[in-house]
Order: structure tokens, then sequence, then C-alpha cells
């Protein structure tokens, strides 16, 4: 926006949602100033803390919550739901009533995401939102707070006037994206730039690293992002070269969206105490394994730090009344932890192992697409293959990032796994300044990048794509038209950019069912914005087909024009533009790498 104040970096998290900014005016300097802001939020009933992280959980109290507490913000008395620090802690007591990964419902493709779906196993009298309402609740939390700090007395200061860049993840489809754009929008905030959360992981070791980066990576170097929240798994990788003396950096694969985080970790050692548990005598029911698996998150985190304790004290409410409603104890020790976790999900494995396959029962509940094998580990070898038997290189350097890698022994061990992958050379750990917030501040040092004041991450197309258009020839029985292919995105495109591929006119039917061939070409790297292609079966590739029915009168034949967006996440966007009207038809689809 050109008249903001601030630029303002927000990682949505699955589990923990951060905001923050920097003055958009900063001189000449390269870098600038970033600061995490402190978001208000409710700690306990009628008690109100300023913390960097605001949680990313939804409680939706009930009669008993309102008449009992006080869930006051400073911004607002009368409040609906509660997001932050208190919902957690609320949400383990009353597992029912807490929307957590919301965030991860938005890409869940198998349910409708803007109906009232969550909490997704809450008996029937429980008020329930979409996953767009609850990641727009969290936003809305964000934004309030933000205006009640920086913009009581300034309404140029409001949040949804700063330039404002979100964090998604890299996998990410086009879907997931909207949505999460819609929950922007229904939070106050129409006007926001996506950026994929490992390239803010990148951007904020630049940041933290200063003129230093310089000195760590050279050409040549291939750098992973391994970064493991709350939810998710996310892998990039990040190429070094030489451009012209200077260091270039040049994003050239993500991986897919794995469902595998702290949470999965948290719901094992759930099972490991609640098995501790069933051998004492104590038999748990579906709620409080509920319970048990949140209050395993804080045990966990309690012992993994660089000095934790060597056991945590576990107790869950009891059910009823008397003795068998009486609270339930018992304790989550190092070495089941570090059991679990690391033979479960970090296991030591070859280069060319695989996710392991399993048989999956023929009716499932429906979910969150969790992946049927947790082994990080053999998702990040996947990964690495890119489709190939072995990895085509392995890095030679990782930068960890999320919740998760937070622990010194998990570190240990991806960098144990990778080493031992080499074939030559060491593997280098570039350190991290905050693995909680450097998603958010590597989008707020994003927008200074944009604007000249920092390093760029070259993510420009590693091929080129076009698209099928029908030749106006005579029909010929038994024979479809041929298909000529318009180059609408050339090799080398930056994302962030636009481009008319050409003025000629192209007709575009509407009004029934049509399909729409999108193809690709790593061999013709020198064909411009416009080309169009007779004869190219031997040097273009189908990449996918689209099948839709464009808005408008059945069988009509629009006149248009086209034009062309890639998006800074990936998305290239074809516009269809009519020459009769200001109608305009969009088809999309993601050009990512992605393994």
């Amino acid at each position: 926006m050109g008249d903001a104040k601030y630029i303002v970096g927000i990682d949505l998290g699955t589990t923990n949602s951060i905001l923050a900014f920097t003055a958009v005016d900063v001189g000449a300097r390269e870098s600038a100033d970033i600061k995490v802001m402190e978001i208000p939020q409710l700690i306990g009933p009628g008690a109100v803390a300023a913390q960097n992280m605001l949680p990313s959980f939804v409680y939706l109290p009930g009669e008993t919550d309102r008449a009992s507490e006080t869930l006051a913000l400073p911004w607002q008395d009368d409040v609906p739901l509660v997001v932050g620090e208190l919902a957690r802690n609320r949400g383990a007591e009353v597992p029912q009533q807490l929307i957590d990964s919301s965030k991860s419902w938005l890409c869940h493709t198998m349910v409708d995401r803007n109906q009232p779906i969550l909490p997704w196993d809450a008996p029937a009298e429980v008020r329930r939102l979409s996953p767009v309402e609850a990641s727009a609740a969290i936003l809305a939390h964000i934004r309030r707070a933000w205006n009640h700090i920086m913009a009581r007395d300034d309404e140029r200061l409001l949040l949804e006037r700063q330039e404002i860049f979100l964090t998604v993840p890299a996998s990410f489809d086009a879907v997931a994206r909207e949505l999460t754009v819609k929950a922007a929008v229904m939070a106050g905030l129409p006007d926001i730039v996506l950026l994929e959360e490992p390239q803010a992981v990148f951007y904020a070791w630049i940041h933290d690293s200063g003129e230093q980066w310089r000195e760590a990576v050279s050409p040549g170097d291939l750098a992973l992002v391994c970064d493991l929240g709350g939810g998710t798994s996310d892998f990039s990788l990040i190429r070094v070269s030489d451009d012209a003396g200077n260091l270039a950096l040049e994003r050239i694969a993500v991986g897919r969206h794995i469902l595998i985080g702290g949470d999965n970790m948290d719901l094992a050692l759930a099972y490991a105490v609640a098995q501790q548990m069933k051998s004492d005598g104590k038999k748990l029911d579906s709620w409080q394994m509920r319970a048990l698996w949140h209050t395993c998150r804080s045990a966990k985190e309690q012992i993994l730090t660089a000095s934790g304790n060597d056991a945590v004290p576990i107790s869950i409410l009891g059910r009823g009344s008397g003795l068998i409603g009486g609270t339930l104890r018992t304790e989550l020790k190092r070495d089941t932890v570090e059991q679990v976790i690391m033979d479960g999900f970090f296991p030591l494995c070859e280069p060319n192992a695989r996710p392991a396959a399993t048989t999956r029962a023929g009716i499932q509940e429906t979910g969150l697409a969790y992946e049927a094998d947790p082994a990080i580990t053999r998702h990040l070898a996947q990964f690495l293959s890119r489709g190939e038997d072995l990895p085509r290189e392995m890095p030679t350097a990782v930068l960890f990032n999320g919740g998760v890698m937070k622990a010194q022994l998990l570190q240990e061990r991806v960098s144990e796994v990778l080493g031992a992958w080499q074939t030559h050379g060491k593997l280098r750990v570039l350190a991290s300044a905050n693995m909680d917030l450097s998603v958010a501040i590597g989008a707020a040092y994003y927008g200074l990048a944009r604007r000249g004041r920092g390093v760029r991450i070259r993510s420009g197309l590693n091929q080129s794509y076009y698209i099928g258009v029908a030749a106006s020839l005579p029909a010929v029985p038994g024979m479809p038209p041929p298909i000529k292919a318009l180059c609408v995105a050339p090799f080398g495109m930056e994302e962030g950019s636009e481009a008319d591929p050409t003025e000629r006119e192209f007709n575009l039917i509407v009004g029934e069912p049509a399909k729409f061939d999108f193809l690709g070409s790593a061999v013709r790297t020198e064909d411009a914005v416009g080309t169009l292609l007779e004869d190219w079966e031997d040097e273009l590739e189908p990449i996918t087909t689209i099948e839709t029915t464009l808005k408008g009168d059945y069988g009509t034949v629009i006149p248009v024009s086209i034009r062309i967006k890639l998006t800074e996440i990936g998305t290239l966007e074809l516009w269809c533009v009519s020459r009769q009207d200001d109608r305009r038809w969009k088809l999309e689809f993601n050009v990512r790498e992605q393994a």
C-alpha cells in the first residue's frame, strides 16, 4: 500500500501465530530493525498478558464459561470465542470445545472448508466454525490487538492500512491459498501478499546474519530448509550461485504438504502415557485422551529443552463423580519421550528409503489427511530424490526451523541422517536465531527486499509453460482440430510479474463444459510470452488439464485477450478478458516443482 507506515509479516501458524513489523522508512540501510509484537491475550479468566506468540487455538465458551469467568479483552467486552493461551489451556480440559490445526484443515480437500465443521467430533450442542472462520478468528485477534496498541491515536496506523505479508506452507495448493486470503478478508485484512514459509525462514536467517551470510554460504551450496512445526513438515531447497561476482539465491524445489509435526509426536506420547496408565488400572475414555494429548505437548516441550526435566507430572480430569471422577495423575519421563520421538519420527535410514505404504481400511472416519508413515527422515529422503531412486544431489547446508527443531537432540539426529547420506564434503548447520519467530521476521524482511532494501531469493521458472489453443480450421470427419501451444510463461519468468502474451484475439467458450490443456518444456528456453507453436509434440509435455464450466450463457463464444500473472507463491493465473465488456475469467495452476 502506497501510504503504509509499516511492513508487517504475519505467521499464521498451526500451533502459534506471530506478528513482526518494521518501519517502511528505514533510510538507505540494507536491513532494518524488525520487531516482534507482544500480542495481548487471555492467559486465565480475567487475566490478560502480552506475549510474542499467540497460540493458534480457538476455544468456544459454553454458557458456564460466560457465567463464571471474565473473558473481556482490552478492546472487547463481549468475547464470543477465545483465541490464544487461555484457549489452549481451557481446551486441554474441555477438548470438545476447542478448535486446533485450523490451518491444516484449510488444505483438506475432502471436506467443505467453508462449512461449520470444527471442532470436528464435538457433540451436537457445541457451536462450530468453518476452517476459514477459525483462521479468520486468529487473524482478527491479531488485527484488533495491533490496532489497540499501535493505532489508538492515528487511523493511518491501522493494521489494514499497512503492507502485510502473510505466510503459507510452500505446498499449499491454489484453493488453500485462496481460502487463506478469504480468511484474511473476513478478519478485516483485505489487502495482503502471500509468501511461502520456508522462504521466509531463509529471509530471517539473512536478516539475522547481516552481511555475514555471504561468508556462511558459497557458490554451489545447496541449502535445505527443514521446517517442522506443530502440524506440518515443510522442505525447500535453495541454490547458492555466482551472479557476476555476487552471491545469488534461487529456490529450486519445494516439498508436498506433509501433515506430520509436533501434534503427531504429542499424540504418540499420549498413547504411550495412556498405555502406562492402563497397566496401572486407569483406563481413559476418548475425551480424556484428547485432554492427555494436549497435556503431553507442554510436557514434551519441558523435557526437550536444553535444561529440561527428566520427568514432568501429568494430571487428567476424571469423568463423573466420586472416586471415578477424581483427577488421574502420572508422569512423562525423558526416556519415553526420546524413545517415542527418535525411533518413531526420526529413525536412521538410507537415502533410498521411502515412507512405508500400508493397506488402508476401506471405510475411514473423516478428518485431517495425516500421513500413514510418521517417519520424517523417510519423507525427507523422498523429497531429496524428487522422483528418482536416489537423491539427485545432497544439500551442503541445512537451516532448521519450527518448534519441533528447537530440540538440540532432534537437530543432531537429522544432521546425523543427512551426514550419512553425503558422498563428499561435510554438512553445515546454518545457525537460526529464533525458530519460533523466524517466519514472521522473514516475512517482514521480504517486504523490505521487495523495496530494494534486502536480498531477494530468485524463484524464476525452471521451464516454459504453454496453454493449448484449438486451431481455426474446417471440420474434418473423425479428426479434432489440431492444438497449437501458446507460451504464457517463459523460462526464467520471475514470480510476482505479469505479462500480456499477445494483442491477438482469441475465442473463449463459456456456459458449457470445456477443457484447458497446460503444457511445459524444459528445453524450449528461448520462447517469449506470446510465442505460438504449431509443431510441438516432441518438445512439450502435458502437465495438467483443467475441465470446468466458465460462467456465462450456454455455448457462448466470447472474444477475449489473455493476460498472465505469476504470483509470489508460484501460481500461474491466466486471465481471459472480454473485449466486449468488463467480464474476466480466471484459470490457475501451480508451477512450483514439488517432490
